[in-house]
C-alpha cells in the first residue's frame, strides 16, 4: 500500500495535464486517504485497550508470573518464612519475656534469610537424603523378603 506522501510524490514529479488526470488523481488520494483512516481508527483502538489500567495490570502480572525466577524466588521464601517460624517455635518456643521474643524474632529472620537464600542447596541435600532413606528401606525390604 502506497502511503500519502509516495502518492502525492507520484502525482506531483508527473505533470498532469488533462482534468480526467486530475480527477483520477483526486480519486486516488481519497482512496488512500479512506484507507489510511481505518489504519489509523484500528491502531487507535488497539492503543486504547493496551492503555486500559486493567489490562496494564493483567499484562505485568502475566509477565511476572511467566519468568521462571518469580516463581522459584515465591517458593523459596515460603520455604524460608516457615522454616524461620518453626525454628522460633522449637527454639524459643512460647514465652512472655520480651527479651526472649525479640530473641525469637532475630532468629526467626535470621533462618529466614539463611534458607530462602540457599534453597537450592538445601532442596538438593534434602533429596539426597530422602533418596538414601529410601534406598534402605528397599534394602531393608529385600533381605525381609529373602529370609
Amino acid at each position: 500500500m502506497l502511503s500519502l506522501s509516495n502518492c502525492l510524490t507520484d502525482i506531483f514529479m508527473k505533470s498532469i495535464t488533462t482534468s480526467a488526470e486530475l480527477k483520477i488523481a483526486i480519486q486516488q488520494l481519497e482512496v488512500q486517504q479512506a484507507n489510511e483512516l481505518i489504519l489509523l481508527k484500528e491502531e487507535f483502538s488497539r492503543t486504547k485497550e493496551g492503555l486500559k489500567p486493567m489490562n496494564i495490570l493483567k499484562g505485568t502480572f502475566k509477565e511476572a508470573v511467566d519468568m521462571p525466577d518469580f516463581k522459584t524466588g515465591i517458593i523459596n521464601a515460603a520455604i524460608g518464612l516457615t522454616t524461620g517460624i518453626l525454628a522460633k517455635k522449637i527454639i524459643i518456643g512460647k514465652t512472655l519475656n520480651p527479651l526472649s521474643k525479640l530473641l525469637g524474632l532475630i532468629l526467626e529472620g535470621f533462618v529466614a534469610n539463611k534458607v530462602s537464600n540457599n534453597a537450592g542447596e538445601i532442596k538438593s541435600l534434602g533429596s539426597i537424603i530422602l533418596s538414601k532413606i529410601f534406598n534402605r528401606s528397599k534394602k531393608v525390604e529385600k533381605e525381609v523378603e529373602r529370609v
